[in-house]
């Protein structure tokens, strides 16, 4: 039944191009040839009978599409271009395809070498084709970023991200710590930066506390 309907389908296709297309004599000839060997393509590899399968959507890095669009919160521009490679970048990373991700954002900087923002978006691509790792390239993004523009907060937010992201709590208290103590009391990232570290130091529990070394050893 499948096929019977693939022959109706192209049979309906033909007439309609030769009678509503008002093709000249000499062109349905073609016109016929191109549609068979259609078919006769489709008779070698489709299979008609087998019961469709939706495809599973990629997976998306854990935490990677918020970090990139949720928490730039004020940290990067809206418009221009930076925006629109970020933009792009985002598309990428949201499908799995971080190592495409990172290489637009390349190219971006070819045209942008000193734009902050591709910088630590760069730095996030890397970070997320690592597997959430803080790699020496994405170090490296982030660095670059702060050496263009240190009083932005993008770099240090991001690479607290990618450091708490990757294991080392403490290094990402130490970065987010510091950006918190110059952050203006109205930044509209200060209040997700804070409550960020406040996970991140309860994750980290107390600290130990201080031994008195001068009493170690008095005799009762």
């Amino acid at each position: 039944m499948t096929w019977l309907g693939v022959m109706l389908a192209a049979a309906f296709t033909i007439g309609g191009i030769f009678w509503l297309g008002r093709l000249p004599v000499a062109a349905r000839p073609l016109v016929g040839a191109a549609v068979m060997l259609g078919l006769a393509g489709y008779a070698l590899q489709g299979s008609p009978a087998l019961p469709g399968k939706p495809v599973a959507a990629a997976t998306e890095p854990e935490g990677f599409g918020e970090a990139l669009t949720d928490q730039r919160q004020g940290m990067a521009e809206r418009f221009g271009p930076a925006a629109q490679w970020l933009g792009m970048s985002d598309g990428f990373a949201r499908t799995g395809k971080t190592e495409l991700a990172a290489k637009t954002l390349e190219k971006g900087l070819e045209k942008y070498p000193d734009n902050v923002d591709l910088w630590v978006g760069l730095g996030n691509a890397l970070a997320a084709h690592g597997g959430g790792m803080m790699s020496p390239a994405a170090a490296l993004a982030f660095d670059e970023a702060a050496r263009r523009d240190p009083s932005h907060p993008a770099p240090p937010f991001f690479a607290g991200l990618a450091l708490a992201q990757g294991g080392d709590l403490k290094g990402a208290e130490a970065v987010w710590s510091e950006l918190l103590a110059r952050s203006p009391a109205d930044a509209p990232w200060r209040s997700d930066l804070e409550m960020r570290l406040a996970q991140l130091r309860q994750a980290l529990g107390p600290p130990p506390v201080p031994v008195d070394r001068g009493a170690e050893g008095v005799p009762n």
